[in-house]
């Protein structure tokens, strides 16, 4: 080897070692090692924050706000967008977005908890065992599916019907608060557990709340049991009847 090609060497090594007791001179004043222009710094992604549960898990949910991001939208909109949505996980299992049915105009609106099988295949809330008997309890108050509008809190369906995760609900809630405004009813029936925590941002158990009207801003709820835990407990069909007759009294100016 020359020595004509060690000069490169020997220069390299020396720059390394200038360079590195310059560095050691910078850690012993504090001096960071590396800044970045606030004009080329790359911005950080911001994280959500994680949905507020109890130390049980039980999920917390403040009161609704009267609006939503969809401020402005039709409920056409809403559905377009809820059936390109990716928010949640639940994009990758869902076969359809199951968004709601019925009529948008109604002063009666169903909301239930989330999809089950049959909902995510036919893309229509309530049509298997629990829709079923939702329909029935329906005509039994004088109605039908097509007066009345009905939706749920998930418009995916959670794998295996498991119970609606706290973040799954969060990245939701914008479309049914919409449904809510466009469809401007003077009743909605909140349909389990899910449903009535998110309406009325309440911990507070069905079986307590159950039997009187709660506010919405200005819109008048009434939780009652989901039709599929009528399906495991008959004994409580009477409790729901109970609940819907004063629905109705109240959709008469009566109550």
């Amino acid at each position: 080897m020359t020595a004509v090609d060690e000069n490169p060497r020997v220069e390299l090594r020396r720059a390394v070692v200038t360079l590195r007791h310059r560095l050691e001179e910078q850690l012993d004043l504090g001096i960071p090692l590396a800044r970045r222009d606030s004009a080329t710094a790359v911005p950080q992604t911001r994280q959500p924050e994680p949905p507020r549960t109890t130390e049980t898990g039980q999920l917390v949910i403040e009161p609704p706000p009267a609006t939503g991001p969809f401020d402005g939208w039709s409920l056409e909109q809403v559905r377009a967008e809820a059936e390109k949505c990716t928010r949640c996980p639940l994009h990758t299992t869902r076969h359809t977005v199951v968004f709601g049915v019925g009529d948008p105009t109604s002063n009666l609106m169903f909301v239930g908890e989330a999809p089950g099988h049959d909902e995510d295949l036919q893309g229509e809330p309530f049509v298997g065992r629990a829709g079923q008997l939702l329909t029935k309890i329906i005509e039994a108050m004088g109605q039908t599916r097509d007066t009345v509008y009905i939706c749920n809190v998930l418009k995916c369906r959670p794998p295996e019907n498991r119970n609606p995760l706290p973040a799954e609900v969060q990245e939701c809630q914008p479309f049914l608060l919409r449904q809510v405004e466009m469809v401007s009813p003077k009743v909605i029936v909140g349909l389990g557990t899910y449903a009535v925590k998110l309406l009325l941002g309440t911990e507070e158990r069905i079986s307590r709340l159950r039997g009187r009207f709660h506010d919405m801003h200005g819109v008048a709820v009434m939780p009652t049991y989901h039709p599929a835990f009528l399906l495991r407990n008959p004994n409580a069909k009477r409790d729901v009847w109970d609940d819907m007759k004063l629905v109705v009294a109240r959709l008469r100016g009566e109550g």
